[in-house]
């Protein structure tokens, strides 16, 4: 855990960066920081999710060990109840992935309703794996945004022009049972997925905006415009 507080706008209450143990989260917080936001905090604590004034769920590992620990933490429920308050949430990679209805990334065999496994309910639709065949999966490195008729309107999307450039490192994407409405972006590799989803204060994208140069800052400062409004409001 750890906090990150530069010397730029003050703003009341931290963005939290949900630390649910599966890897280094400082890249996150650090572009948070770059963004404009004072105060960013790195946590796994429940009480703080809830109490905070936006979050940012990031993506390192596979679904169901990383919902398995969200359930069994308390985090889980926090992040529910602070959504459900208002607080704005943006899912990062495997954090998008997460935030829909369900997922069938290691799921144990013996599970109640496998294949799946219940992600945060957030979004509608599913998580699964992208096919592999003239193209290679994993899907890594740079590749375009096709921002969608929905997407024209979404915030987290604000001065970012279509087509831009962001970077992957993924397997697995919200699949088509997704709600058409919730999808801001798509992009087509092995399928068309959608890469920015957006349910009224809940944002995901299936990308890596800490690693997508002036495009991914771009977005992590719509996000905090958008955490700055919703803390004002």
């Amino acid at each position: 855990m750890g906090q990150y507080l530069p010397e730029q706008l003050s703003h009341a209450g931290k963005i939290v960066v949900i630390d649910y143990h599966k890897g280094n989260l400082s890249s996150v917080a650090r572009g948070l920081v770059r963004a404009g936001w004072q105060a960013v905090e790195v946590s796994d604590d429940p009480a703080t999710i809830e109490g905070a004034a936006g979050l940012v769920l990031p993506g390192v590992g596979a679904f169901a060990d990383a919902m398995a620990f969200m359930e069994a933490s308390g985090q889980a429920a926090a992040i529910k109840r602070a959504v459900a308050a208002d607080t704005p949430i943006l899912g990062i990679c495997l954090g998008l992935q997460l935030m829909l209805e369900r997922g069938d990334e290691g799921t144990p065999a013996d599970a109640p309703h496998a294949p799946w496994t219940d992600g945060l309910g957030l979004m509608n639709g599913s998580c699964t794996r992208l096919p592999s065949g003239r193209l290679k999966v994993p899907h890594v490195g740079w590749d375009q945004l096709h921002v969608t008729e929905a997407g024209h309107a979404c915030p987290l999307l604000a001065g970012v022009p279509e087509g831009a450039n962001v970077y992957y490192t993924h397997s697995y994407a919200a699949d088509a049972d997704v709600a058409e409405q919730n999808v801001a972006a798509r992009t087509h590799y092995a399928r068309s997925f959608a890469s920015v989803m957006w349910e009224g204060n809940a944002y995901g994208c299936q990308f890596h905006p800490e690693k997508s140069s002036g495009t991914g800052l771009v977005i992590l400062r719509n996000f905090v415009r958008i955490v700055e409004g919703s803390a004002t409001a």
